[in-house]
């Protein structure tokens, strides 16, 4: 029974952004739990490497290359993806970064990470949603970070994006328990992904993160998965609008 709760055998994933970094870690510990996992990312190469890399270890694997910031897309492949199957776990993973001084932060670049940190997030939601809504579950896993909590920096306009999505999650989760669906986010602190590249090669970033975290360490990116799955299966039935700090103890910590 308790291996059970925590089993996706029969389920269909959609990971958005999963060519790599944490979303292609998720989409393989989320295979390895039993669900079919449908890879999305915007490059199509990148995307169906990542396909082949998840079949060639033996899992069940799919690949859409669509935009998540574009709603007539996202609509056509949420529409193709459910005649195939029905979607039963959507993890909005898709982001992007630009570090700047707030006070000379390019306006382009704050509208390019509203519109990948959040839209996409409210986009997928939405279109995923509704055949959730109708089959009565559903589980919606949102990416959200350390960033949701606390800030740094240079990172103000990424700040504000990952607070959004975490008051998104309370938001969907508000409007959508009642029709059986969980909706909860995942908080990563500092883990080594290409999102952070310039900074796992920084010495002095790395000496600063590791005196400023309590586990002493960058994460990796598999200790995400345990939380994922959780998110996603039958063990978090009465969990909703939750975020999940993954983060060595981070943001408990001054």
């Amino acid at each position: 029974m308790t291996h059970q709760i925590f089993s996706l055998i029969g389920k269909r994933a959609l990971i958005t952004g999963s060519s790599m970094g944490i979303g292609f870690a998720l989409a393989q510990g989320l295979a390895e739990a039993g669900a079919h996992v449908i890879l999305n990312a915007r490059n199509a190469g990148r995307l169906e490497a990542a396909r082949e890399a998840l079949q060639d270890a033996g899992h069940d694997a799919s690949a859409w290359a669509f935009d998540v910031t574009d709603s007539q897309a996202v609509a056509d492949a949420v529409a193709a993806i459910e005649a195939e199957g029905p979607i039963d776990i959507l993890i909005n993973n898709a982001g992007m970064q630009f570090r700047h001084p707030l006070e000379t932060f390019p306006e382009e670049q704050w509208d390019a990470l509203f519109q990948t940190n959040v839209k996409s997030a409210f986009l997928m939601g939405k279109a995923v949603a509704q055949p959730m809504i109708a089959r009565g579950q559903g589980k919606i896993v949102n990416i959200a970070s350390i960033q949701s909590e606390l800030s740094r920096p240079g990172i103000a306009p990424y700040t504000a994006t990952k607070g959004a999505i975490r008051n998104l999650t309370r938001g969907m989760a508000t409007d959508w328990a009642r029709y059986g669906l969980q909706v909860n986010a995942i908080a990563p602190g500092y883990f080594k992904t290409p999102l952070n590249q310039a900074l796992v090669d920084d010495p002095a970033f790395t000496q600063w993160l590791e005196a400023r975290t309590p586990a002493g360490r960058w994460g990796r990116v598999d200790e995400l998965v345990g939380a994922a799955i959780f998110l996603s299966s039958d063990a978090s039935s009465f969990v909703n609008g939750h975020t999940l700090f993954v983060d060595g103890g981070m943001a408990a910590s001054v």
